[in-house]
């Protein structure tokens, strides 16, 4: 009897496991495809809703092995389904959570002479399940702040520069930026207001981009980047692991 129900309590947790999966599979296509509409990218969200990135990018890709206790997705689901403008209770209602739905039944009645040290059982257990909920709920908030503290220093700490480029007047020649990585980094060149370029380029990449009038830098890692405006000499736009926006502009100097 006692292997049956194990063997039962297994194949209840493996189904839940699974049916998690696919559901953070579902609400993570949801929420990408509510952010896309935006124009939003995973940058701009980690600052709208002050959670890391990462957590962001599992969420959309249902990579439940990269994410922490179901108690925290459900809370991130919320929080960034709040962001995006959509019901953040109910969407975060659709992921299971095991530790809510792994109630078993006892398959033999016991007779009433018998019921008394179980009450006492049920309560003990009552009682652990009561504390273990508290417990997870104030580690929940304390994981929440930290991040939130975390991310709020980061920004606090990113110098978003803007500086303004002469234009080469002998020659007429628009705004011309080339950039050398010395280190993987992500870009975002925003050439006349239109985005030309956004995503991650290897070491030792290097890309030149042209505009009109305008021409701005967005990188998550300025000490890998060099930059060259026009004629002018190469520089490096700030420290390793750094954020910085650098905007180039015509008919002013460097």
């Amino acid at each position: 009897m006692k292997w049956c129900r194990k063997q039962k309590k297994i194949e209840i947790e493996s189904s839940l496991e699974q049916r998690s999966a696919e559901k953070l599979l579902e609400i993570g296509a949801q929420l990408r495809q509510a952010r896309q509409a935006q124009a939003l990218s995973l940058e701009g969200a980690e600052a709208k809703t002050m959670i890391q990135r990462r957590v962001l990018r599992a969420i959309e890709a249902g990579c439940r092995e990269e994410l922490p206790e179901p108690i925290y997705i459900q809370s991130f689901i919320k929080q960034y389904a709040n962001a995006l403008g959509l019901d953040g209770a109910e969407l975060a209602s659709k992921f299971p959570r095991e530790d809510q739905q792994l109630q078993f039944k006892p398959s033999v009645r016991i007779p009433a002479a018998q019921l008394r040290p179980v009450h006492l059982y049920l309560l003990y257990l009552f009682v652990v399940f009561w504390a273990v909920n508290a417990l997870s709920h104030t580690l929940s908030r304390g994981e929440l702040q930290a991040s939130n503290l975390q991310t709020k220093k980061q920004l606090s700490s990113t110098q978003i520069k803007s500086i303004s480029a002469a234009e080469n007047t002998e020659n007429g020649k628009p705004v011309r930026v080339s950039v050398t990585l010395k280190a993987q980094s992500w870009l975002r060149i925003t050439a006349d207001g239109k985005t030309e370029f956004e995503g991650t380029l290897p070491q030792g990449t290097q890309r030149s981009w042209e505009a009109q009038e305008e021409l701005t830098l967005r990188t998550e890692n300025a000490g890998g980047v060099l930059v060259q405006f026009n004629q002018e000499k190469a520089k490096q736009i700030g420290n390793p692991g750094q954020m910085q926006e650098v905007t180039f502009a015509a008919n002013q100097r460097l």
